[in-house]
């Protein structure tokens, strides 16, 4: 019997899970609730263990092609002088990669049939009986099979059926984020961090080195919105960062220009749920584990999360083992999600006291997730 699984979130990590889902042979498909599967204009790094995954899925070759590999990877005082640090505290060259969200999210969507995605479709409801799992969306349409995942992101519908909702926790922080055209003298292959008392200052290339995405965390005593689209003001960033090393001004000052963007972000994570599964559905990503940016692991931690639940669920003989291969799924990612979401925190917290307490990542990335599922089948 051929296993059904309706995927709820065509963002990076439910794609990375559609694939992986369709690679173990079980009939997949994606509900998103934007008119088209889109991806804001910023980056991401990366890491080890998520490019791990993403041979796994097929794409490893093309985000190396449409990528950079950071061979320059420093990490600076405010101003631009060496800080002192251990290798494995920061990305060490050669390991990771920086692509843009878009680049990597048209690179997953091309592992599946055009017609598996169904854009336009909100998840309001869901229901489950002890065969098969039913989503509901706000057009009147359903969508059934014998195990649904959650991959709605931070405001995830779907967790309130498995926990009571949980509201994200605000950092304090607020992100100023976006990408310009690489700046003359800046190299196309390297990563710099920027750290300070209260704030930090991230620069890393994508779109094969012409792109720079950069990112400027500043303290901030209100709440700021939680959202990937809300502009920002260029001159607070640039007051921010005055007096420190002239390479920030110059990426700040490419804002304004030709094919710069700048938005504002605010920062929220979330304590450890205390499950991420329920019968038949079960989370994935920021739905199941948001995480501040710090140590680089959001979409790195979803794609582990997309391969380990496609492991486990290939392994099961029938729909009727879909629970225990949920729960599965669960006790193998939960500890070790709840431990980077805190190494996260503190990472921050690193950054902003000028390097202090940085947090040894050779845990974060020398862990292959889809050696652990096998490990259970």
């Amino acid at each position: 019997m051929t296993l059904r699984a309706v995927v709820v979130g065509g963002g990076l990590g439910g794609m990375a899970a559609a694939v992986a889902l369709a690679h173990a042979g079980i009939e997949v498909e994606v509900h998103e609730q934007a008119q088209q599967l889109t991806e804001v204009g910023a980056g991401v790094s990366l890491a080890p263990n998520g490019l791990r995954m993403l041979e796994r899925l097929g794409v490893g070759q093309a985000v190396e092609r449409v990528g950079v590999r950071y061979m320059s990877n420093r990490l600076l005082l405010s101003d631009g002088q060496p800080a002192s640090h251990e290798p494995h505290h920061f990305s060490q060259p050669g390991t990771n990669v920086g692509i843009h969200r878009a680049d990597l999210l048209a690179l997953l969507a091309a592992q599946l049939p055009a017609a598996l995605v169904r854009t336009g479709h909100r998840c309001t409801a869901f229901s489950q009986d002890t065969g098969t799992a039913t989503v509901g969306f706000a057009d009147g349409t359903t969508a059934t099979a014998d195990v649904v995942i959650g991959a709605d992101g931070i405001h995830s519908v779907l967790q309130g059926f498995v926990v009571p909702a949980a509201k994200p926790v605000f950092s304090g922080v607020a992100a100023y984020r976006g990408l310009v055209p690489r700046i003359d003298g800046y190299r196309a292959d390297a990563i710099q961090m920027w750290m300070g008392e209260n704030k930090h200052f991230l620069v890393f290339p994508v779109r094969s080195g012409q792109l720079l995405n950069y990112v400027g965390f500043v303290p901030s005593e209100t709440s700021v919105r939680e959202s990937w689209s809300a502009r920002g003001d260029t001159a607070a960033l640039a007051a921010h960062f005055a007096g420190w090393d002239p390479v920030i001004g110059r990426v700040i000052a490419a804002i304004s220009g030709p094919g710069g963007s700048g938005f504002q972000w605010g920062m929220y994570d979330r304590a450890p749920l205390p499950k991420w599964s329920s019968g038949r559905l079960t989370l994935l990503g920021d739905a199941a584990h948001p995480m501040l940016p710090h140590l680089g692991q959001g979409v790195n931690q979803a794609l582990e999360d997309a391969v380990a639940l496609a492991t486990l669920l290939g392994a099961c003989a029938s729909s009727a083992d879909v629970p225990s291969g949920l729960a599965a799924y669960e006790r193998l990612r939960w500890d070790r999600t709840a431990r980077v979401q805190l190494g996260s925190r503190r990472q921050g917290a690193g950054y902003d006291s000028s390097g202090r307490q940085l947090v040894d990542r050779r845990w974060i990335y020398e862990y292959d997730a889809w050696a652990e599922a096998v490990a259970l089948t």
